[in-house]
């Protein structure tokens, strides 16, 4: 037996889960390959928007309170903007999470009497409340703004004739989903952005397209605002934070869009003139550095994850052979103890908080409880080896994450491990 094996066993992965993935793994060198190419050519590009932007020691230093002449942080934004192709940038700690990120967006570029549109379908579950989809307060319905949604067809296309029907005199803003939530839907490429934001701009040239772009960073060659975005909008604890940002968020785009943003994000007449970075550059900027290395991590996993659990007869999104456009991988298990066991195998990997055993509860943004396994570094950080899932059917599990290929295999075949051990896949299913 090899020492990496006996390393293995260690921490319970059994023989016949060790064998059955190295099975799996034999026919993915090729993909594997063509991440790695990827990852190279976005590790340039981000090292060119850095070296453009004249980043320099200076910029690590940060600043306290107003937060004026933060040379750092006006920088970053600047590198945000060449990476993303955009004309400018929002890049802040005080931007809380993905939904904040999002929210803040929407509000900044929405007035009473206007209307968004999801041609996408459903947003994601915590953006119903922000919409105002489940009343809340603060909604965007509450000062007056109407929701209208077209879903996609059966095989995860857009619905062009709906679309089309839909947009109206009162049409301020499109939101796009390039992720698929909480569904099992497809990812949206770039490419499919495109083609959309193309037909819906053919209609309304001045509709504001904005693309939720969260887990999809450096994921491919290029970014939806090359694909004529207006706003994209993410999260720094996801890909673009590399692993090391401990907080914040990010809107690119037109530069009237972004200081709208700004505004709603401070204050009118402040904008991007004010807010400390205190001391949290360095991460943000060698967090950036990383992002691509990283991403490709996750996404083998993400692959590995696929071809595992699609060979276990379980259905898979996207499936094991399809093209990536995000980290996220579904796998649907049919019943909750399925959810359950894979999450709780996750967070037996984790480097943090392993001995916990995650349970569903009532997470607020939620119409259902859910289960979410994340022993991270940074709390909530879904670029760190993690899954989560809600307690409703078809009973799926979203699988992300892993700073490094190697952990991200050791917790998929730590998931599949506890599977085994609850009894919900027998053994006899690995059989080769």
């Amino acid at each position: 037996m090899s020492e990496i094996n006996k390393i293995y066993e260690s921490l319970g992965i059994s023989k016949e889960v060790l064998a059955y993935g190295e099975h799996i793994l034999k026919g993915l060198e090729e993909r594997f390959a063509r991440i790695d190419h990827t990852a190279e050519y976005n590790q340039l590009k981000v090292i060119k928007a850095m070296q453009e932007a004249k980043v320099s020691e200076a910029c690590l230093l940060g600043t306290t309170g107003y937060g004026y002449n933060d040379l750092g942080r006006d920088t970053l934004e600047t590198v945000y903007a060449n990476i993303f192709h955009t004309e400018d940038a929002l890049v802040r700690p005080q931007i809380t999470c993905g939904t904040h990120a999002l929210a803040l967006a929407l509000a900044s570029c929405l007035r009473p009497g206007d209307e968004l549109l999801s041609p996408v379908g459903k947003p994601y579950d915590t953006l119903e409340e922000v919409i105002g989809i489940r009343p809340a307060k603060g909604s965007l319905a509450e000062y007056g703004i109407t929701y209208r949604q077209v879903d996609l067809l059966a095989d995860g296309s857009f619905d062009y004739e709906k679309i089309k029907q839909a947009v109206n005199s009162r049409t301020k803003l499109a939101t796009i989903q390039r992720s698929k939530g909480y569904q099992t839907r497809p990812t949206l490429s770039v490419q499919k952005i495109w083609e959309l934001i193309a037909f819906l701009k053919k209609l309304k040239p001045d509709i504001i397209c904005m693309v939720d772009n969260c887990y999809g960073e450096f994921v491919e060659r290029t970014e939806p605002a090359e694909a004529g975005a207006d706003m994209v909008v993410g999260s720094l604890i996801k890909n673009p934070g590399g692993g090391l940002a401990p907080t914040g968020g990010y809107i690119a785009g037109k530069k009237e869009c972004v200081e709208h943003a700004a505004c709603r994000l401070t204050s009118p007449g402040l904008a991007k003139e004010v807010g400390a970075s205190l001391g949290i550059l360095p991460s943000l900027y060698q967090g950036l550095f990383l992002a691509p290395t990283v991403t490709a991590g996750a996404l083998k996993g993400a692959i590995f994850a696929a071809g595992l659990y699609e060979n276990l007869g379980f259905a898979v999104v996207p499936e094991g052979k399809e093209e990536r456009h995000d980290i996220i991988q579904a796998i649907t298990f049919g019943s909750p103890e399925g959810v359950i066991a894979f999450c709780k195998g996750i967070q037996a990997a984790a480097p943090v908080d392993s001995f916990v055993t995650p349970e569903p509860w009532d997470m607020p943004g939620y119409d259902s409880k859910v289960i979410m396994a994340a022993g991270a570094f940074v709390s909530g950080s879904s670029i760190e080896l993690s899954a989560d899932g809600p307690i409703k059917p078809p009973y799926a599990v979203y699988f992300q994450g892993g700073l490094t290929w190697n952990h991200a295999k050791f917790g998929i075949m730590k998931s599949l491990q506890q599977l085994l051990d609850d009894k919900v896949i027998p053994y006899h299913k690995l059989l080769l």
